[in-house]
C-alpha cells in the first residue's frame, strides 16, 4: 500500500501486491481498487497494481473537480508507472478503467504490455449513460450496508440472476461506507457528478473508435457481461471485426460489469497474459 503525488499535486492511493510481471488494475467511475477484491487471488505469479482515482476511494479528493477527467487520469497512471519505475504493464480496465486504456494506447501505446476492456468499448448505449447519471454524487437512501447490499440485489436481479447477498454484502462496502451519525456516505468525491455535466457540454465528443483502433497493435482481450446496459452485443460484434486478434468473452448471468472472477472473465485474462509473457 502506498501514496504518490501527482504533477498537479494531487495525493493518490495506490496497492502493490506479489511479484512478476506488472498488472496495473484501473477501476469504474465511481468504483476504486477494493473493486479487484475478486480476481486478485487469481493472480497469483504476477505484481498487481491497483490506484485510486483522484476523489475515489482512499485518494484525495482534487480542488479542481474538472480534472475528474479521462486524460488527467490516464496521466495520473503514467505518473504511478513512472513513481514505481514501470516501463510497461498489463491493463486491466473495468468501464471508465477501459477508456483510460484506450487514450493510453492511442497517446502512450509504448507503456502498455496489454489490454483487458471489462465491460466498455467505443460506444456507450444512451441507457446505461441514463443510469448511471441517475446515481452519481447521491447518496443512497438505505441506513446501512445491510439494507443497502439488499437493494443492489434487488435491482440488479435481472442483470446478475443467482448472485448471493453475501456478493452484494461486499460490493456494498466497496462504494459505500456507515456514517457515525447514520446512514452511507459515498466512497468518492460528489462533485464527480459536477464533472460529467460539465465536460458533456464542453465541445465535440471524442471519436472513441479511433482510441480504440490504437489497440490493434496491442494484445487485447474484452469482457462483455451478456445482460450489460452499457456494452451492447452489436459494438462488441464491431470491435471484434476491427480488431480481429481480440480475444473475447462474454460472461453469462452478469451485467455492467462483470466481477472478473467468473470462469469466462477469467479464460479472458489468461488468454490475455499468455500472450504477454
Amino acid at each position: 500500500m502506498g501514496r504518490f503525488s501527482t504533477s498537479d499535486g494531487v495525493s493518490l492511493y495506490y496497492s502493490d501486491e506479489g511479484a512478476g510481471a506488472p498488472i496495473l488494475c484501473l477501476a469504474g467511475l465511481t468504483r476504486n481498487s477494493a473493486d479487484f477484491s475478486f480476481v486478485a487471488p487469481h493472480l497469483a505469479g504476477y505484481r498487481v497494481i491497483c490506484m485510486d482515482y483522484r476523489g475515489r476511494g482512499q485518494s484525495d479528493h482534487a480542488p479542481d473537480f474538472m480534472s475528474y477527467n479521462i486524460l488527467r487520469e490516464g496521466q495520473d497512471a503514467i505518473e504511478l508507472m513512472d513513481h514505481l519505475g514501470l516501463e510497461r504493464v498489463t491493463l486491466i480496465g473495468t468501464s471508465r478503467g477501459g477508456l483510460i486504456a484506450m487514450a493510453l494506447a492511442f497517446g502512450q501505446p509504448e507503456r502498455l504490455r496489454g489490454v483487458v476492456l471489462n465491460d466498455i468499448g467505443p460506444e456507450v448505449a444512451p441507457i446505461g449513460i441514463e443510469r448511471i447519471m441517475d446515481y452519481v454524487g447521491n447518496e443512497p437512501a438505505q441506513a446501512n450496508l445491510e439494507q443497502c447490499a439488499a437493494a443492489l440485489a434487488h435491482v440488479h436481479a435481472a442483470g446478475f440472476p443467482g448472485v448471493p447477498l453475501s456478493r452484494w454484502r461486499q460490493q456494498a462496502e466497496f462504494m459505500f461506507y456507515e456514517k457515525p451519525g447514520g446512514g452511507l456516505g459515498l466512497r468518492y468525491d460528489a462533485r464527480l457528478r459536477d464533472a460529467l455535466v460539465g465536460q458533456a457540454g464542453a465541445g465535440e465528443a471524442v471519436d472513441l473508435w479511433q482510441l480504440f483502433d490504437a489497440l490493434r497493435d496491442i494484445p487485447t482481450a474484452a469482457i462483455r457481461g451478456a445482460n450489460s446496459d452499457l456494452l451492447s452485443l452489436e459494438t462488441f460484434e464491431k470491435m471484434q471485426a476491427r480488431h480481429p486478434a481480440l480475444i473475447t468473452a462474454t460472461v453469462p448471468d452478469r451485467g455492467h460489469v462483470p466481477f472478473l472472477d467468473e470462469p469466462q472473465s477469467l479464460g479472458a485474462i489468461r488468454a490475455l497474459l499468455d500472450l504477454t509473457k
